[in-house]
């Protein structure tokens, strides 16, 4: 799925997240988790990451958009974040992907939804499960049983056709167990 891919941050080798190119006019953005970027730290993004990457597989995140409930209190119903990225090549990440997802609605209850992420790591391939939504939890959201989300999945899109209709969490340990 090349529209999901690795998210680096730190400079690092080690991959931390997942993120994955949403449409946009400008073909430029990518969502993850909010807790997967934090301000002191550059980070960049390899959509379609497949244990390795080139330096022109490699996009850098250059702005951050947060949700103001997420800046302020760290709320973990607003942890996420979109992210303009870009290289020196000057194209755009949603047509070098191949393809995008559009953002939808979170969804009710006996949805099908597909999730793909990439385990915290160096190289690997990422990971998956595919499940149908459940009554929604506590705070609102829909539940979802999908065993094998281990760190560094956080961020990792809901795919239910070809609309992206939420993400993985998992500050502090949330997020699918």
């Amino acid at each position: 799925m090349p529209a999901v891919g690795a998210v680096f941050v730190g400079g690092t080798d080690t991959h931390t997240c997942t993120g994955a190119v949403v449409h946009s006019k400008s073909g430029d953005l990518v969502l993850t988790a909010a807790h997967c970027l934090a301000a002191e730290y550059p980070a960049t993004f390899v959509p379609g990451f497949d244990g390795h990457a080139g330096p022109a597989d490699v996009w850098r995140i250059d702005t951050v958009y947060l949700d103001p409930r997420w800046v302020t209190a760290h709320d973990t119903a607003a942890d996420y974040a979109f992210a303009r990225v870009s290289r020196p090549a000057g194209d755009s990440v949603e047509a070098v992907a191949g393809s995008s997802r559009a953002l939808g609605m979170a969804p009710g209850e006996g949805t099908d939804v597909t999730i793909t992420g990439y385990p915290l790591g160096v190289g690997g391939a990422p990971v998956g499960c595919s499940s149908v939504t459940g009554p929604a939890a506590d705070g609102g959201y829909p539940s979802l049983r999908c065993g094998g989300l281990v760190d560094g999945t956080s961020g990792a899109p809901w795919i239910s056709g070809a609309t992206v209709v939420g993400l993985v969490g998992g500050l502090d340990g949330g997020g699918c167990d």
